[in-house]
């Protein structure tokens, strides 16, 4: 086993142990907003403008 190797078996199992984060609790957007948000950057969009 290289020290490569042996470092990123350590970093995977501190990694591990760590678990996974907890997901923050948001407030969910209505779909109906998400679409008028689309829907507006469309009319915002300019072909070839950068």
């Amino acid at each position: 086993m290289t020290c490569i190797d042996k470092s990123f078996a350590a970093l995977s199992h501190r990694m591990r142990a760590m678990g996974a984060p907890g997901r923050a609790a948001t407030a969910h957007e209505p779909i109906a907003s998400l679409i008028d948000k689309l829907n507006a950057a469309k009319l915002r969009y300019q072909p070839g403008a950068r």
